[in-house]
């Protein structure tokens, strides 16, 4: 190639395409003096590090996995979709007698009286007290002895939610009603005998149970430590 003797190789390239003095100048700043950049030698990782770096790896790969999930639906979304509501061809009281049936089982079992049929048994505030108070009360059938609102007062049904402040119970007339928990006195009965209530000659055992004791959801009631007080009259 004439007039390329002693020339770089890529700048005689480059006049094929442009002029010397164009071929030059792009050869300078594209080529020759084109910063190359060198990663500097890293030194050897020390154990802890390693550790450490293999431990922010799992966090990133469980935050990944977290932001992946569905996030819980709110109280006001559940509201909104109507998932805590009993549809209307539910609110049958003959649904949930079979419920109230597996309930006093339940009952007699925590109270240690499925075991002891044919002993006396003793129930005492301090002895079954706790048990009672950390129970779950879905299927119970509870009736409203003393409360301030006097219409409440013989108002009978099974439990089908038991939120923080108050009991929903079915009726016998197929009615779902909320019943405030405070200011309100309930009472239950436990038959001795495994088979429905009344079966049997014995007397079944009958409690009664303050609203206000019950004024926390289901859950927390297990661990919550209870005490003997004074209750204002009714």
């Amino acid at each position: 190639m004439a007039g390329t003797a002693g020339m770089p190789f890529g700048q005689a390239l480059l006049q094929r395409a442009f002029s010397p003095d164009t071929a030059a100048i792009h050869y300078n700043d594209r080529i020759a003096k084109r910063p190359l950049p060198i990663r500097a030698t890293s030194p050897t990782p020390s154990a802890r590090a390693a550790r450490r770096q293999a431990l922010n790896e799992r966090k990133d790969k469980a935050r990944k996995r977290n932001t992946q999930k569905p996030r819980p639906l709110s109280a006001a979304q559940k509201r909104k979709l109507g998932l805590n509501e009993i549809p209307k061809e539910q609110q049958k009281y003959a649904i949930y007698e079979p419920l109230n049936n597996l309930w006093l089982g339940y009952m007699r079992e925590i109270l240690g009286l499925s075991s002891v049929l044919n002993a006396k048994v003793y129930i005492t505030p301090s002895s079954a007290g706790q048990m009672l108070a950390s129970a779950d009360m879905h299927g119970a059938k509870l009736s409203v002895v003393r409360s301030r609102c006097v219409s409440r007062v013989g108002l009978e049904g099974i439990v089908v939610r038991d939120t923080r402040y108050t009991f929903e119970i079915v009726t016998r007339g197929d009615t779902v009603k909320s019943v405030p928990k405070e200011h309100t006195v309930f009472r239950f009965e436990i038959p001795l005998t495994g088979g429905r209530e009344g079966e049997g000659d014995k007397e079944p055992l009958v409690f009664e149970i303050f609203g206000e004791q019950f004024q926390t959801r289901a859950p927390d009631r297990a661990n919550k430590k209870f005490r003997l007080h004074y209750q204002p009259d009714l």
